[in-house]
Parts: structure tokens; sequence; C-alpha cells
């Protein structure tokens, strides 16, 4: 059971950094990291505090890896952590699966000011968004030209499309060649596509 109130001023130091770095990043430091950060001069003193925060309950370490130090009391740890495998091309590549990098959605795509809506229709299936996908919107009153939107028509109908101010009038441009633009005289946006999350794999 995690004990957190029986830890020392420099444990709990050393436990909020471990703690901030993987709510950061999506990983803990390495022991050398620690060290340099609190000017401790051997390993063996940061080794003191990590087993003491192990026997509290605190975190979990495996002993063959370098970044291997996990939070047990923390609810959202890594939540949206990923690992990151590598960089993809237009061609052959490689995936690293055993690198330890971890990319972190929560700071790419989560943030407090989004909203998400789900996607009904299939007027954007050639920019790949399905019936029953999740758009990630970032809430917005301008967009430029081409960007997609959600945005508001007269009658008071949400739609997402791609926005196209025109001399006298919108576009507002599925991506279906099946179907015909909107052409409206105003609109509002309402926000800008940041993401789209598949609503089923």
């Amino acid at each position: 059971m995690a004990d957190s109130n029986s830890l020392t001023a420099r444990q709990r130091a050393v436990y909020e950094m471990i703690r901030g770095l993987i709510l950061q990043r999506g990983y803990g430091p390495t022991v050398r990291e620690i060290a340099k950060h609190f000017d401790i001069g051997s390993p063996n003193g940061v080794m003191c505090h990590l087993r003491a925060l192990e026997r509290k309950g605190l975190i979990t370490r495996e002993a063959k890896r370098s970044r291997a130090i996990e939070l047990v009391t923390e609810a959202d740890r890594g939540r949206y952590a990923m690992q990151m495998a590598g960089v993809v091309a237009a061609g052959p590549t490689s995936l690293a699966f055993e690198q330890e990098e971890r990319i972190d959605l929560g700071q790419i795509i989560f943030r407090d000011d989004r909203f998400v809506l789900q996607v009904s229709g299939d007027s954007m299936i050639e920019a790949h968004i399905l019936d029953g996908d999740y758009v990630v919107i970032e809430p917005a009153q301008k967009a430029r030209p081409g960007q997609m939107v959600v945005a508001q028509t007269p009658d008071g109908e949400a739609t997402l499309k791609y926005w196209y101010p025109e001399e006298k009038r919108i576009r507002l441009q599925p991506a279906n060649r099946q179907m015909k633009p909107i052409f409206v005289k105003s609109a509002k946006v309402i926000g800008v596509a940041v993401a789209v999350v598949r609503g089923e794999i």
C-alpha cells in the first residue's frame, strides 16, 4: 500500500521529479538524470531513495532496464503514452519496438479547451473520416481556406467540411466526389479539426 506521508523531503522531491517526467513525457528518468538533477555524487545515493520509494509502494522498477521506473499510485500514469516505434516513410522502413521513447498523446491531442464530435454520414470519406469516427476539434472563430472545420450554417445545422470563402459566398466542400458542395452566404466557424480517432478498428 502506498505511503506518501512518511517520505523525507528528499524522497518526496525525487518522487515528484519521477512523477512529473512520467506524466509529461511518458517514461521516467534514469539514475544518472536523477543524480544530475539533485547533484547527488554517487549512483548509490540515488538507489537509496529509489529503494525507499519502492518500499513505500510509490514506484516499481525493473532491474535490467535503464528507464524502468513506473508509478504505482498515479491513476492516470502513462494513460495517453504510446510506444514510439520509429518513423514510417512511403517506402521500406524499419520499426524499432525495442526503443524506450514514448509519445504522450495527451500532450499532442488532448487539451482542456478542445472537444470531440462523432461523425455521422459519408461526406468526408475521401479524407479517411468514416461514419462513426470521432473528430477532435480546436475551438476557433476563423479558419484558413482549405482547413477542415465544423461550421454552423444559417439554419443552425453544424457540419464537418472543408472551408472555402469565395467572393460572395462560402463553399463548404465535402470530401466525397458523390456529393455536391454546400454554398451559403454566411456561416460561422465553430472549430478546426485537429485529429481523427477511428470509431471501430
